[in-house]
């Protein structure tokens, strides 16, 4: 009888050690990505074995975002965080890292080549965002051929950690990059080679004007309206180059851009480059743009 009882405990002991070993073989990675289209990206390739938590939700700036207890909370439990280059990141990475050593900061925006972030010529006036700081554009995103190369560093890093499902994860890097090309295809299609203005707020579309042989007006001056006579001649420049619609984020103010649209009798339209589904919102965009 104390046989009996003594290998039904050994049984009991080899069943939850295996569900235990199970259990970690086959956890998921738990993630933490700054932006909504991070988490687009790193969904179409990590798929249902990728847990992830967003930092910046819809409506806020990446700029000057704080996280929240909950988002702490889950930095805590993370065994990864994408980061792509927003500036909040700059002052919350090493927080982070003092929060939970065991945490692996992976920059996904690495072998990307950066372009400066656009010199603003109102009037007779010249500024270039964060000269003194010699910053480069963050909004890599918004440029699909920019997008494999994230998918790419995206790959590589879920691999590293989780290195039995590294087919699963190559398959679907292949169909994400699949789904890339033909987002580019279209927006190429929509897009003429004649070259457009692209008047916007906040100076988020640089890549993807430089990639569409388009030219960025932004209206915002480091991080500042403009001036009564920059205004005036961001109107006078705006009537010259035919533009036909001002985009504003939702992240930021468009006061200052429905005064120049009235003036010039055109519409404001609200873009994101922040919107979740990144390859719609691109050619969403070329369509507006692309309208005469």
């Amino acid at each position: 009888m104390q046989l009996s009882c003594e290998k039904g405990n050994a049984m009991k002991k080899i069943f939850f050690s295996l569900i235990f070993i199970n259990s970690i073989l086959f956890a998921n990675i738990n993630a933490i990505v700054s932006i909504l289209p991070q988490e687009t990206f790193l969904k179409a390739i990590g798929g249902d074995k990728v847990n992830i938590t967003v930092m910046v939700k819809p409506g806020n700036s990446p700029h000057t975002y704080e996280p929240k207890p909950s988002q702490m909370k889950a930095i805590s439990n993370a065994d990864i965080y994408f980061a792509i280059g927003v500036e909040f990141e700059k002052a919350w990475l090493n927080r982070f890292k003092n929060q939970n050593r065991k945490i692996k900061i992976a920059d996904i925006s690495k072998n990307i080549e950066k372009i400066d972030i656009e010199e603003h010529s109102h009037g007779d006036e010249k500024h270039n965002d964060h000269d003194d700081h010699d910053e480069k554009d963050p909004h890599i995103w918004t440029n699909p051929n920019n997008v494999k190369i994230i998918a790419q560093n995206i790959y590589n890093e879920l691999i590293k950690i989780d290195t039995a499902n590294k087919q699963y994860y190559k398959t679907n890097l292949d169909k994400f990059l699949l789904h890339i090309d033909a987002t580019d295809k279209k927006i190429k299609s929509i897009l003429s080679q004649k070259k457009r203005k692209l008047m916007v707020f906040h100076p988020s579309w640089g890549y993807f004007a430089k990639e569409y042989n388009l030219t960025q007006i932004a209206i915002e001056v480091e991080g500042k309206s403009p001036k009564p006579r920059e205004l005036k001649h961001l109107i006078e420049e705006a009537r010259e180059e035919k533009v036909n619609v001002i985009f504003t984020s939702p992240e930021f103010s468009d006061a200052i851009a429905k005064q120049i649209a009235n003036e010039l009798k055109i519409p404001v339209v609200k873009v994101s480059s922040l919107a979740k589904n990144w390859s719609q919102n691109l050619i969403d965009l070329a369509k507006i743009i692309s309208q005469d």
